[in-house]
């Protein structure tokens, strides 16, 4: 809470992800989301309702973002980092299934481009009628 107070005071806003009602934390934050599970199953084991609820929150805020930030296209996220094989592939498999080009054609692309989002961009430009 007191991290929570000093932001305010500097003009920071604030947030915070709860599981309880009336959470002291939830009354200082700007902005609250108060997730009500109810009591664990397995008392003292806190990962298994408000742990999973709590990351299920940050995973649709993040998705959020994620499509504000314009990294999203219908529903593929086509600004992601091509840091390993499986990734590269699917990177491929999201441009053939959007314009109709070959694996190999798609490949070159991404290694040209670096990103989905930048062969998506340049394949719409080159099919956009004159």
């Amino acid at each position: 809470r007191a991290g929570l107070y000093a932001c305010n005071l500097e003009g920071i806003e604030t947030g915070c992800i709860v599981c309880n009602d009336n959470s002291p934390v939830a009354k200082v934050a700007h902005y609250p989301v108060e997730v009500l599970t109810g009591a664990e199953f397995l008392t003292g084991s806190t990962r298994m309702k408000a742990g999973t609820a709590q990351k299920l929150v940050l995973n649709m805020i993040s998705t959020a973002v994620m499509i504000q930030l314009g990294k999203v296209e219908g529903n593929r996220m086509v600004n992601m980092q091509l840091s390993n094989n499986k990734l590269i592939e699917r990177g491929i498999r999201m441009i053939m299934e959007t314009y109709p080009v070959s694996f190999e054609n798609a490949q070159i692309l991404l290694n040209e481009f670096g990103n989905v989002r930048k062969v998506l961009e340049e394949l719409k430009r080159r099919n956009a009628p004159n």
